[in-house]
């Protein structure tokens, strides 16, 4: 049976890679057919069929012997290969009469480097954790880390290489320094006694040691300022969420930046978690 006629769909994850997302707005067509054949094995024809045109075409597109410039031909490019609403907007098409995505993420196009924004750490926890079993490098910015990388259900630590002892991963952490006022203060917009506030972060230091005695690359840090973000880097992605009274990390929505080109977002917030641990203590 011809598989020419079966629709082209893409996992959600390659329109979010960098690659694909730069191709998008150069507007370059000819990478933008190779990344889909590469993420869905589509042949040229099914590519043709899929955004109204011949194979031939197609061919040429994808040597360079042609450009795409009519707008109505990138509209049919993007309805054919189903893009969602952010990689249509980078290739400065309006949103497509239906929505891909829902529930608990949604796209923001206005800024490319924000791919999905979720309503708590909850909902990106899958996500999170299959981009922390793939990293070379990890870096963690919170306030005790218990639920993120202290205890052996939380959301990273099952995530490192136990087989390898976590060798391979570089991971660096930055927890409140328990006896700054700044945790003093923390406690108290929580509602939680600063002694058992300072404890969590004492035994989630004391359970990354464990990791470094099995040879995990691993680094822990105290910082002593009031904490306004919480983050978590796999290699060139964030995880981004806020601090406030009231409120713990996890329960804020969770913004997924990914490093571009040009973008700030990326770049500053790596920036800062630099600039925090260089004015940090090292404990393990």
């Amino acid at each position: 049976m011809s598989t020419a006629l079966v629709p082209i769909d893409l996992p959600d994850w390659s329109w979010e890679r960098a690659e694909v997302r730069q191709s998008l707005r150069a507007r370059d067509i000819a990478a933008v057919f190779r990344h889909v054949q590469q993420y869905s094995g589509a042949s040229q024809s099914r590519i043709a069929t899929a955004t109204g045109m011949t194979q031939a075409r197609v061919n040429e597109i994808i040597n360079g012997r042609r450009e795409v410039v009519r707008l109505d031909v990138y509209e049919r490019i993007a309805d054919g290969l189903r893009m969602p609403d952010d990689a249509r907007h980078l290739l400065g098409l309006a949103a497509g009469r239906e929505k891909r995505n829902g529930g608990a993420a949604f796209d923001l196009a206005a800024f490319p480097e924000v791919v999905r924004v979720y309503a708590a750490q909850n909902a990106a926890a899958e996500e999170i954790q299959q981009q922390a079993r793939t990293t070379q490098e990890l870096d963690v910015l919170a306030v005790r880390g218990l639920g993120l990388i202290g205890l052996n259900d939380s959301l990273l630590r099952a995530c490192l290489p136990r087989e390898q002892g976590g060798k391979g991963v570089r991971v660096r952490v930055l927890l409140l320094d328990p006896d700054s006022d700044a945790l003093t203060r923390r406690a108290a917009e929580i509602g939680e006694s600063a002694e058992s506030l300072a404890g969590g972060v004492r035994l989630t230091e004391a359970r990354l040691r464990e990791l470094l005695a099995d040879g995990c690359d691993i680094q822990v840090y105290r910082y002593r300022m009031l904490p306004t973000w919480r983050l978590i880097r796999t290699d060139t992605t964030m995880f981004v969420s806020a601090f406030d009274a009231g409120w713990e990390g996890h329960e804020s929505a969770t913004y997924k930046v990914m490093e571009t080109p040009h973008g700030p977002l990326f770049r500053g917030f790596r920036r800062m978690f630099d600039a925090v641990i260089d004015g940090a203590q090292r404990t393990v």
